[in-house]
């Protein structure tokens, strides 16, 4: 039923919608979800390439889930993108579509196998083949996420988790318990904790604290696992807060609190972490991209894990699944120094790969040391007066300071000192060649709030940053290709040199207003042309 520009932009290969089919809907292998019906429920009542598709969609754009729906009934591009050619195929029941994530989401839990990465995997494997994406050169960084929990303080995660424990309660089992102990359950679903903490001083806070440790241990000894769903977690929290010292329940000192313990009852696998000032209760979320000059380049691997893990850990786990997705090992890694460590270099080194770390872990020495024909010299960088050395009968060098005292030398602190230089001589090519992954975590993150996902759960949190790629790689795509019209980038690019002609900075303040103006004019015309509710509430 379309004519004209309208039907050129629908049926444009390079147009978005079309490469979202071809390249990331057509590409799910529908086997992978086999395992999640049985024979005898029988086969899903939708195609699971179209709810792959949706879920992409919805991170894509950042809508909601009442948006998702909207868009993919009345927004003939987004109808498009999912395979949904005519305006009578059906989408998918918004029961299905829940019920298929959350199929996804138990398998996972009951055989530790993630199908959306694997989905991703299949996906980046194909698109890198088609494109031909070379990987020699990869790099990475990682992000602090923050989970869509409330900053809750120690009382406030004991009162809720108490409180969630009691109102799950089964009536036999509440009738059961004596008199003082339902008028303390009563009083803990009926009071807020946030009341609680605003209304009490640090002591009383304390000691409140403490009978609700005594309370915690009563029932846990009365109700039984399999009685309640929130017995572990109790349990959990009860272990973390509290210690007991033969019938004496105490409550834990602050600092033998570890930053892997629960911060939420709505979200048990998030952890806290302090990075330089910056406080989470979250998930660290690490990327990988290739990186070679003049080609395309693609993310080819996203891991999430709690908060408190080290960027170290992510490294050679995201190098094995880059040779997974490009069937090669990469030749040169350019990372922080966050990812350095003996261990990852040692891997590198086995694997006989160039490793570009821009920094290493740990603060400068004061002293500077280098290793000249078997003789250790000792430079002071405060004073620039190199140091006497002798051999210590250990096998380390040594030097007196200016105490008195000896200062031993390892192997592994001189190791330290080479490294440290190989860094700072490193050419600002390679050094600036690791920066531009932070465009990639800007766009990972852009739709988060307050640098919070709308989600809860180490699942929910992986499954958000893997779709997130899979439509960043497509805009990758996208703009490798022809642009959607050649009008519009012919317009595009000689409005852009007359903005780099202006020579004041009112020539160039309306130039770009006109640039804006004009991409603001051509959204409305494809709103326009390929939505059907935006049309009729236009008409009205």
């Amino acid at each position: 039923m379309l004519k004209g520009s309208s039907f050129e932009q629908y049926s444009d290969d390079t147009a978005w919608h079309n490469l979202f089919r071809t390249q990331v809907v057509e590409r799910v292998n529908e086997l992978l979800f086999k395992p999640l019906f049985d024979e005898t429920m029988g086969a899903p009542n939708a195609s699971t390439r179209t709810l792959i598709g949706m879920f992409a969609l919805k991170e894509g754009f950042g809508w909601s889930d009442n948006e998702l729906f909207e868009q993919c009934r009345f927004n003939l591009l987004a109808r498009c993108a999912l395979g949904l050619f005519n305006i009578n195929d059906s989408l998918p029941a918004q029961s299905t579509y829940y019920l298929f994530r959350k199929r996804i989401h138990e398998y996972q839990k009951q055989n530790n196998i993630d199908i959306i990465e694997q989905v991703f995997q299949q996906i980046t494997s194909g698109q890198a083949l088609d494109y031909q994406v070379s990987g020699r050169s990869i790099r990475m960084d990682s992000k602090l996420i923050g989970s869509n929990i409330a900053w809750c303080t120690r009382y406030e995660i004991v009162h809720d988790t108490l409180g969630l424990f009691c109102n799950a309660l089964k009536d036999s089992t509440y009738k059961k318990l004596k008199i003082k102990l339902r008028s303390q359950i009563k009083e803990i679903i009926e009071t807020e904790s946030r009341k609680i903490v605003y209304r009490l001083n640090r002591e009383e806070v304390q000691r409140k604290l403490q009978s609700l440790g005594l309370l915690i241990y009563k029932l846990l000894s009365i109700v039984k696992e399999k009685d309640n769903p929130y017995y572990k977690i109790l349990m959990r929290v009860y272990q973390e807060q509290f210690s007991v010292n033969g019938y004496q329940v105490g409550l834990r000192p602050k600092e033998e609190i570890k930053s892997d313990s629960i911060q939420s009852p709505h979200d048990t696998d998030c952890a806290y972490r302090n990075k330089d000032g910056q406080q989470v209760k979250g998930y660290s979320a690490n990327v990988t991209e290739t990186c070679d000059k003049g080609k395309l380049n693609l993310i080819v691997d996203v891991q999430v894990s709690p908060a408190n893990t080290p960027d170290v850990e992510f490294f050679q786990e995201a190098v094995s699944k880059t040779e997974q997705v490009l069937n090669h090992k990469p030749e040169d890694i350019h990372a922080d120094g966050a990812f350095q460590s003996p261990e990852n270099v040692q891997y590198c080194q086995n694997d006989e790969i160039n490793h570009y770390f821009t920094g290493i872990q740990g603060v400068a020495g004061r002293y500077d040391l280098s290793i000249s024909e078997d003789t250790l010299l000792v430079t002071d960088t405060l004073t620039g007066l190199i140091l006497p050395v002798h051999k210590a009968k250990s096998g380390k060098w040594a030097i007196k300071n200016e105490q008195g005292q000896y200062r031993y030398f390892s192997q592994n602190e001189i190791k330290a000192c080479q490294l440290r230089k190989q860094i700072a001589a490193m050419p600002i090519e390679k050094r600036n060649k690791r920066n531009n992954v932070e465009a990639t975590i800007f766009q990972l993150s852009y739709f988060t709030r307050n640098n919070k996902t709308r989600y809860r759960g180490l699942f929910q949190t992986k499954m958000w940053a893997i779709l997130r790629c899979i439509w960043i790689n497509l805009k990758r795509i996208y703009a490798y290709v022809e642009p959607i019209c050649q009008r519009t980038f012919k317009i595009r690019a000689t409005m852009t040199k007359k903005s780099a002609l202006c020579t004041n900075f009112a020539d160039f303040y309306i130039t770009n207003q006109i640039i804006n103006l004009y991409y603001t004019f051509f959204d409305f015309f494809e709103s326009y042309y390929f939505n059907i509710r935006f049309r009729k509430i236009y008409l009205l």
